[in-house]
C-alpha cells in the first residue's frame, strides 16, 4: 500500500452488505491519518541562518523512516541545505514523488532481528554526529522498528549476540517496554546516547508513536531522549525471561557501567521532541469514518497490551455481549482498539515446523475461537505498518462463517493456535489482509463490526 493507495475514497462501503470492505476502509482511514506528509509541516523548525554557517543533518530509523525523510525533503525550503541518513526496513522505501529531489540518503536493514546492514547504518549515523557545533541542527526521525534497525552493540557484544538476545526477547512474551529496556542498556546508540553524541548541536526529534502510552523513550528505544530505566531493570527482565548475556556484559550491567543518560542530564538541554502521529489519532480517524456511515463507533483504548490470543478472547466476549444483550453498546456499532499485544511462541515437538504469523493474526484466531461463529460479528485486525510479524500480510479478517469454512477444509483452529500458525489458518480461507508496506506505523489496529 503506497501513500497514493491509502487515499480514502469519497464513499464508504455499506457495512451490512460489504462488511469486509467496510472494515478495510476503516483500516485505510487509520493508516492515512498517520502518514508523515500529513503531519510533519507544523513541527519543522526553521533552518539555521546562512550567517551562522550551521548545517541541518537528518538522521533516524524506523519502518516509517523512508516516508518521514521524503516528507522533510518535500517541506524543507529548497534553498536551505539539507543532508543526512535514515534507515528503514527492507522494502519500506516509498516510491519517490515526481520532481522531489533526494537530499537524505535512505538505506534498508532487517527487522525485527537486526542484521549487518543495520549495524553499518548505525555506525554511519553515529559518524554523522561527529564535529557538530552549537550552530548546527539535527533532525531525528524516529518511528517503530528503530530498535532493530538502529543496532550498535555495547562493548563486549557482537552482532550475533544482539541477534540471539533479540530473538529470545521476541519469543518470550515480553512487552515492548521490557524489550526496549534491555535493548537500551546493550547499545551504544539507544537510550539517549545518540543525543549525547550530537552535542553541542540542537536536536529536534520528530516521532511516530507505535507504543502504548506514546512514551518517546520507548519508541525505537529512545535514541535521543532521556531514559529513566536502569541497568538493574534490564537485569531483572533478562532474569525473568531466562535470557543469557556474555559474562563480561553481565558484570557491566551489575556494576552500572552500561547505564544510560537520565532525565535532567544537561546533554538534553534545549532539545525538542514532537509526536507527529499517534495510535489514538488513527483510531479517531477510523471512528469518524464509521460515524459518517451512520454507525456508532467506540474506542476501547489505544494502549491494550497482553497475550494476543487472550486479548482476542476478551474482545469476543465484549462483541457477544453487544450482539446478544445490547450491552454495553447498542448494535449496530463499531468497536475499535489499538496498542501492542504480544505472542509467546509455543515450543513444538522436534521435527514439527513452526507456524507463521504475527500479533494481528494470533488475535484473530483467539477472537474466532471465542466467538464460535456468533452471527452478525465481523472483525479485522492488522498492523498499521502493513506487516504482521515477518509475513507479507498486515493481518486477518474474521466473519461468522470463519470456523465453518475452515472445518470444511479440514482445519481445526485449536491446532493452528497451538503452533502459532495464523498465516496457515487464514491463507486458505482467503482471509489474510494484504496491503504491502504502508510507510507508517502506529501499531495494532483492531475493528469489530457488530450488526
Amino acid at each position: 500500500m503506497t501513500a497514493a493507495q491509502t487515499t480514502i475514497p469519497s464513499s464508504v462501503p455499506d457495512a451490512t452488505s460489504q462488511p469486509r470492505e467496510f472494515l478495510e476502509h476503516l483500516y485505510r482511514a487509520a493508516v492515512t491519518r498517520a502518514l508523515p506528509l500529513e503531519n510533519t509541516a507544523r513541527y519543522l523548525p526553521p533552518p539555521p541562518t546562512p550567517a551562522s554557517g550551521g548545517r541541518t543533518i537528518v538522521i533516524g530509523a524506523g519502518k516509517a523512516g523512508g516516508s518521514m525523510a521524503q516528507a522533510v525533503e518535500a517541506l524543507w525550503p529548497a534553498d536551505a541545505p539539507l543532508e543526512g541518513l535514515v534507515v528503514t526496513r527492507y522494502h519500506h522505501i516509498p516510491p519517490r514523488p515526481a520532481g522531489l529531489k533526494q537530499r537524505i540518503e535512505i538505506v534498508e536493514a532487517a527487522h525485527p532481528v537486526p542484521d549487518a546492514a543495520g549495524l553499518a547504518a548505525a555506525q554511519r549515523i553515529l559518524a554523522l554526529t561527529q564535529g557538530l557545533t552549537k550552530n548546527d541542527l539535527v533532525l531525528c526521525l524516529i518511528s517503530g522498528g528503530g530498535s532493530a534497525l538502529l543496532t550498535l552493540p555495547a562493548e563486549g557484544l557482537e552482532l550475533a549476540d544482539k541477534q540471539r538476545i533479540n530473538k529470545a526477547l521476541l519469543n518470550s512474551g515480553a512487552n515492548i517496554s521490557e524489550m526496549n529496556c534491555v535493548r537500551k542498556h546493550l547499545s551504544r546508540i539507544k537510550g539517549g546516547r545518540l543525543a549525547a553524541a550530537c552535542a553541542p548541536a540542537r536536536v529536534v526529534t520528530l516521532t511516530i508513536s507505535d507504543v502504548p502510552g506514546d512514551d518517546p523513550s520507548i519508541i525505537a528505544s529512545g535514541p535521543t531522549v532521556p531514559d529513566a530505566s536502569t541497568c538493574a531493570d534490564a537485569l531483572a527482565i533478562l532474569k525473568r525471561y531466562g535470557i543469557e548475556v556474555p559474562a563480561d556484559v553481565l558484570a557491566r550491567l551489575e556494576n552500572g557501567a552500561l547505564e544510560t543518560p537520565k532525565p535532567g542530564d544537561p546533554v538534553f538541554a534545549g532539545h525538542e521532541v514532537h509526536m507527529i502521529a499517534t495510535p489514538q489519532q488513527s483510531l479517531e480517524a477510523a471512528a469518524a469514518v464509521a460515524r459518517v456511515a451512520g454507525l456508532a463507533a467506540y474506542i476501547l483504548s489505544d494502549e491494550i497490551e497482553g497475550e494476543s490470543r487472550e486479548v482476542g478472547k476478551v474482545h469476543a466476549a465484549l462483541a457477544r455481549a453487544v450482539a446478544l444483550k445490547g450491552q454495553p453498546f447498542q448494535k449496530p456499532c463499531v468497536i475499535l482498539s489499538g496498542g501492542e499485544t504480544t505472542v509467546t511462541i509455543r515450543k513444538q515437538p522436534e521435527g514439527t515446523a513452526r507456524g507463521r504469523g504475527g500479533r494481528a493474526g494470533e488475535f484473530c484466531m483467539g477472537l474466532a475461537l471465542a466467538l464460535q461463529g456468533q452471527p452478525g460479528v465481523y472483525a479485522l485486525a492488522a498492523d498499521t505498518d502493513g506487516i504482521d510479524g515477518v509475513e507479507d500480510n498486515a493481518g486477518a479478517y474474521v466473519a461468522p462463517d470463519t470456523l465453518q469454512r475452515a472445518l470444511e477444509q479440514g482445519m481445526k483452529l485449536d491446532q493452528y493456535l497451538d503452533r502459532n500458525d495464523a498465516y496457515g489458518y487464514f491463507d486458505p480461507l482467503g482471509d489474510l489482509v494484504i496491503t504491502g508496506p504502508t510507510h507508517t506505523n502506529v501499531n495494532d489496529f483492531r475493528a469489530l463490526l457488530i450488526l
